[in-house]
């Protein structure tokens, strides 16, 4: 099996609950179909680069599974199909990009580099 990662970008015009609902489906496809979820990221509603279907933000959410290859083309059939997913995105993680994301939720990128400390010199 191949570890892949999709971001989906909901319309802004949906409640948290109905969102929620729609990720849970896609959700479901995945477990389903004989996927394993390795992370789930809640983006929120951000705004986005440019606007698609006359909206400017967007909720982002992004799932990170294995599963096999077959998978694929049924999930993101679904993501055309329903109407509340403005873009989606799926790619194959590569061995640079699995260690990539295993540092960052290690919270490896969230430590602040210390400055050295410089000592005063009295005149």
């Amino acid at each position: 099996m191949q570890q892949y990662e999709t971001v989906i970008i909901l319309t802004p015009l949906l409640s948290e609950e109905v969102s929620k609902e729609a990720i849970a489906k896609f959700r479901n496809i995945l477990t389903e179909g004989g996927a394993e979820i390795v992370h789930e990221d809640n983006w929120g509603l951000k705004k986005l680069a440019y606007p698609i279907e006359k909206k400017t933000t967007g909720f982002y959410h992004l799932i990170e599974f294995k599963a096999p290859g077959e998978i694929i083309s049924k999930l993101e059939i679904e993501y055309k199909r329903d109407e509340r997913v403005m873009r989606f995105l799926t790619i194959k993680l590569d061995k640079h990009a699995l260690a990539y994301n295993e540092k960052k939720r290690s919270g490896a990128f969230n430590k602040k580099a210390e400055a050295p400390k410089t000592e005063e010199v009295a005149n």
